[in-house]
């Protein structure tokens, strides 16, 4: 046997011994999923991963295996904690085929228990009051802008951001079968999606346009009708959810749209290795002032990706803003900057460092 051959059975020897210590590892994890279950405790330990990370660190013999160790233990411990999320209630806004479910289940996979609300208001109430330990909520469409309502409750809810999930948004033409275009006179959506889906709907003048509260529900309602004269504008996942036909894929004008989905939780949770921080804050209505809160930005050379307002209930013409940078709360930078703006604004709270 040549040496080839036996340096390569030495490292499946290795690895047969590395898979049989992972899954004895997962099935720890498993019961401290059930402990924390049973005290209260979240999923996430930042100060245990810490200390952790240091230790296996430790334990190498050189700079380029330590950088190894550690970027395996990350991913060893991201898993382990995905592992962790199956006995966490995760809750939604919409229904059943809604693209935040589908969100959900990307983020946290497809047996996370979970349950689905009617308002963005009731997720964050879920979450405030216990009876959820995660929400899903929309922040922003990469065509139709900010969900406006999101903002508002992170302003108004003490919970806090832990993530984020992208989902491309394609909608679809669906109807009961044997329905066909021709026989379609009502079309059911969320006013976003029928705003998207504009110049296919132009096409079609004599059509009737109901705004739904959510795709979902237009999906479910066309669903349960059973006419073919109804229609619903929504997901490829929500046609399969309720058994409907697709008659026009694609129909929303942009490719490339999208939605950003936030994961919030009322724990405040910032991840080590995060590398957004998403902050808001208010300041005095006088000349100047927003320009003074944001140049602690560029002094520190921080990447500023989104800046967003919102008018203060009850204050005329004040607003509260929400900013999106790039950093890690453990950084000098992000550090020295989040000092000047406590000093130079009003009511700032990090919303979340993820």
């Amino acid at each position: 046997m040549s040496d080839l051959e036996e340096y390569r059975k030495e490292i499946d020897d290795i690895d047969r011994q590395l898979v049989e210590l992972y899954e004895r590892r997962m099935a720890v994890s498993e019961k401290v999923a059930a402990y924390k279950i049973g005290t209260g405790k979240r999923v996430l330990d930042p100060e245990r991963e810490r200390q952790k990370l240091a230790s296996v660190e430790a334990l190498t013999h050189n700079s380029f295996n330590r950088h190894g160790v550690k970027e395996l233990f990350e991913q060893i411990m991201a898993m382990s904690r995905k592992k962790q999320y199956g006995p966490y209630r995760v809750v939604y806004q919409g229904a059943r085929g809604s693209y935040s479910e589908a969100a959900m289940k990307k983020y946290f996979g497809a047996d996370v228990s979970n349950f689905a609300v009617e308002t963005f208001r009731d997720a964050m109430t879920a979450i405030e009051e216990g009876t959820a330990d995660y929400a899903v909520l929309p922040i922003e469409n990469s065509t139709a802008g900010t969900v406006t309502q999101t903002y508002d409750l992170l302003s108004e809810y003490e919970n806090y951001i832990v993530g984020e999930q992208i989902i491309p948004i394609r909608h679809c033409l669906m109807s009961v079968e044997g329905a066909a275009i021709s026989t379609i006179r009502t079309v059911y959506s969320h006013a976003q999606s029928l705003m998207q889906s504009a110049r296919f709907l132009a096409d079609h003048p004599a059509w009737q346009q109901v705004s739904m509260l959510n795709n979902a529900f237009a999906a479910q309602k066309v669903a349960e009708d059973g006419n073919p004269s109804e229609a619903a504008i929504a997901s490829e996942y929500a046609a399969k959810a309720y058994g409907l036909s697709i008659l026009a894929e694609g129909i929303n004008q942009s490719s490339t749209n999208s939605t950003r989905f936030i994961i919030c939780t009322n724990q405040k949770i910032f991840l080590r290795n995060a590398r957004k921080i998403s902050i808001t804050f208010e300041v005095k209505h006088e000349s100047g002032s927003l320009y003074h809160a944001l140049s602690h930005f560029i002094y520190n050379d921080l990447n500023m990706n989104r800046l967003e307002s919102r008018p203060i209930e009850g204050r005329n013409w004040e607003y509260r803003f929400f900013v999106d940078f790039d950093g890690n709360l453990s950084e000098s930078g992000v550090r020295n900057a989040l000092r000047g703006l406590r000093e130079e604004t009003m009511n700032m709270k990090i919303l979340g460092n993820y």
